[in-house]
């Protein structure tokens, strides 16, 4: 997976750099088929903003946070990646085979 984080009008720290890499790589366990994260972390005015764009096979997920504080901000991030990701998850294993209305009154007869 190719990891890249850059800053908008700040300077990506090492601190900062690993607590982005910590966060990422819970939500990143869910999915195996990552190709590439781009995470941008940007400051305007008083709000603290940060994006990650994730590239699976087949899509691109994409999630955006603001907070007043950056680390706050990360959090929420990682949050809704997690979120997206375990439902794109979701998605692919179904292909189409949901709990139809026909097919819950089949099982039911059968009981």
């Amino acid at each position: 997976m190719n990891l890249t984080i850059t800053g908008h009008h700040l300077e990506v720290t090492p601190a900062l750099r690993e607590y982005v890499v910590s966060k990422l790589d819970r939500v990143i366990r869910h999915f195996d088929h990552v190709v590439a994260t781009n995470v941008t972390l940007s400051v305007q005015k008083l709000r603290q903003k940060a994006e990650v764009t994730v590239h699976v096979r087949g899509k691109d997920i994409h999630v955006e946070a603001e907070d007043d504080d950056l680390y706050a901000a990360v959090d929420a991030m990682a949050d809704k990646l997690d979120r997206q990701v375990v439902k794109h998850k979701e998605k692919l294993g179904d292909h189409g085979r949901g709990d139809s209305p026909k097919r819950q009154d089949a099982e039911n007869a059968a009981s």
